[in-house]
């Protein structure tokens, strides 16, 4: 039940309809079988998500999107590629954080033009870095989500960007999360396998978060496993975090896959996942995600 008051209310019979109907909305998003009373910042929050949506909009259309790209290293300390990660530069508001409008385009379908332009455009980074010698080994990985992967034409477009772009297929890594496994597994295996013979390379990000099947698992076609930064960040200090870790490494081993920790931010964790047989690192103590120009001059500079 949504309930609101209609004393003084200078907006009319509709407008007290339409507080109501918000009221409601919230008492289900509460898990329903309960009651709730209007309050004036239900409608602040739905007036700024259906604005911020209308801004999502135009920003695909004026291509105000950034990647930025967070360096992975090995444990000798050498580059062997980035994670690109999209940045939103609001005209009015500056960057806005993807915490925030991922959830809004995957609500409202904006993530397939959304992940389409960040395939592109990533794509068309590494066919700039396959013209020089400094760059030619490393990998770009990218984030597919459910609502895209699940799309019917999803493994053509990836191979007709590949395609566009000439690029090395085994240079482009997509990371996959837990949750594309909740639906069809058969069609999820199909995709996977079809990209897999295009030498495209797939990991599962997020490991040990969400509700992977150990008999699915096997199945899948899958280069790494990435560790979740929560487990990473207090692997020195949590006994159950180091066990955590220390299984999912034992059994990436097991299965042939390879894998690698995000989160890094100190050199004590980087030691502790080393010891335990993670070679591969990604976090803030190696470098913050940022702009094409700051990470080519980053690795400039570590290799002068």
């Amino acid at each position: 039940i949504g309930v609101t008051l209609f004393n003084n209310n200078k907006g009319g019979a509709d407008e007290v309809l339409k507080q109501a109907d918000i009221a409601m909305y919230e008492a289900k998003k509460s898990g329903r079988n309960t009651l709730q009373f209007f309050d004036p910042q239900m409608q602040a929050e739905i007036s700024a998500h259906v604005q911020l949506e209308k801004d999502l909009r135009i920003a695909l259309q004026q291509q105000q999107f950034q990647l930025y790209y967070q360096i992975q290293v090995n444990a000798d300390g050498n580059a062997v590629g980035a994670e690109a990660l999209i940045r939103w530069n609001h005209p009015e508001q500056g960057l806005v954080s993807p915490f925030k409008f991922i959830p809004l385009a995957e609500e409202s379908g904006l993530i397939i033009p959304l992940g389409q332009w960040i395939l592109e455009t990533a794509c068309a980074q590494l066919q700039a870095w396959q013209q020089d010698a400094r760059y030619q080994h490393l990998t770009i990985s990218i984030n597919i989500s459910a609502r895209q992967f699940h799309q019917p034409d999803f493994t053509e477009a990836v191979l007709a960007v590949i395609g566009e772009y000439t690029i090395d297929p085994h240079r482009l890594k997509l990371e996959l999360t837990e949750s594309i496994l909740l639906n069809d597994i058969e069609d999820t295996i199909a995709k996977m396998n079809r990209l897999k013979q295009a030498n495209v390379l797939f990991y599962l990000d997020d490991f040990g978060t969400g509700y992977s099947s150990l008999q699915y698992l096997r199945r899948l076609p899958l280069y790494q496993l990435k560790i979740d930064q929560s487990f990473t960040r207090d692997i020195v200090q949590d006994k159950n975090d180091e066990v955590i870790v220390r299984t999912i490494i034992a059994m990436a081993h097991s299965l042939e896959l390879g894998v690698i920790a995000e989160g890094v931010e100190t050199r004590e964790q980087q030691q502790a996942l080393l010891k335990m047989g993670c070679f591969n690192y990604q976090g803030y103590f190696f470098g913050k995600p940022v702009p094409i120009d700051q990470f080519e001059q980053s690795l400039n500079s570590a290799q002068d």
